[in-house]
């Protein structure tokens, strides 16, 4: 069951964006967060929750860096929702780690509940901060883009020329190269 939840949590970068994702489901998203490990017991991270997404907040994040001619998804493709992952500004080093944890976590709630999402770190974090009016004393560490996956996501194993770009197909599929087994073990 986990392994299943773990193979179809990919990064989607295009959604069935009519499919609307109520405050309700993203706070049940975000209680996952909540209830996983933290580092220390600190529990510094804190969430910003978007249900109603505009093109402004859509603007602010760069979908896809090895996809050089494509500039994220159409309009009809886009996120339903996003959740804001902040940090206090003063945070220890691991707010990093509790970030990794909990947006796991999230991803595999939302990809139970039949969504996908992507985490995106390239930001403009100060457009971010004013166009939500998020107080200044709170980091963007990243943010998590929802909805219901409008495109196929395959995992292929890495070539001989060990590249790990992820490209698409002549079907528009989402391929993304990863490492052999064999290769992550090294005893």
């Amino acid at each position: 069951m986990i392994r299943q939840l773990v193979v179809r949590n990919r990064s989607y970068r295009r959604f069935k964006q009519q499919t609307p994702i109520s405050k309700q489901t993203l706070r049940d998203i975000v209680d996952l967060a909540r209830v996983s490990a933290s580092a220390a017991n600190l529990q510094n991270l804190r969430y910003w929750l978007v249900d109603n997404p505009h093109k402004g907040l859509f603007k602010c994040l760069k979908w896809a860096n090895y996809l050089k001619d494509w500039n994220g998804p159409l309009e009809g493709e886009r996120p339903a929702a996003y959740i804001i992952v902040l940090a206090p500004r003063s945070c220890s080093k691991y707010c990093y780690i509790d970030t990794g944890i909990a947006c796991q976590s999230m991803l595999l709630g939302a990809t139970e509940l039949g969504m996908g999402g992507c985490m995106m770190a390239a930001v403009d974090r100060e457009k971010v901060h004013e166009i939500l009016a998020i107080p200044n004393e709170w980091e963007i560490v990243l943010v998590i883009a929802l909805g219901v996956p409008n495109e196929e996501v395959v995992i292929d194993n890495i070539g001989a020329d060990g590249n790990i770009e992820y490209w698409r197909d002549e079907r528009d599929r989402h391929h993304v190269p990863k490492l052999d087994l064999n290769t992550l073990i090294l005893n």
